[in-house]
């Protein structure tokens, strides 16, 4: 992910406003590798700005997202992730217990699906969900 203050640039030329709530929500994303929920985001935010709110931070990943900035992520969860990695390709890991998300690189150009199974489909992406239990998990004996 670009640093905080690329992702300012980025948002001024595309003429966006940039807010010191904005910028704190890109520092936090900025090497964030656990997919944190936007609710998740919001806490640690509230931690810094207490009067920041849940639309702004729905807003500034949302506009992140358009920018292809940050990826949203349903997994399934029951809760937007934000995936701060877009320039490696890869897909994830699931923890079905605590819900811990990691990134999967995992090469799925090979993946050819026929015809028959496509029924008239143009497929431009596969996306791979592996669920499981993390390590801690298993460590606890779930």
């Amino acid at each position: 992910m670009k640093t905080a203050a690329q992702l300012t640039e980025s948002f001024r030329a595309q003429g966006l406003r940039v807010t010191p709530q904005r910028q704190c929500i890109f520092r936090l994303l900025q090497g964030n590798d656990s997919h944190p929920t936007v609710d998740s985001l919001y806490d640690s935010a509230r931690a810094e700005m207490p009067t920041i709110s849940l639309k702004t931070v729905y807003q500034t990943v949302h506009d992140l997202a358009a920018l292809d900035e940050v990826e949203l992520l349903d997994l399934g969860t029951g809760s937007l992730r934000v995936d701060p990695n877009v320039e490696e390709e890869h897909h994830h890991l699931v923890c079905t217990n605590c819900g811990l998300v990691r990134d999967l690189p995992l090469d799925v150009s090979s993946v050819r699906l026929s015809a028959k199974a496509r029924r008239g489909f143009d497929v431009r992406a596969v996306e791979v969900i592996a669920r499981g239990l993390c390590a801690t998990c298993v460590a606890e004996g779930v």
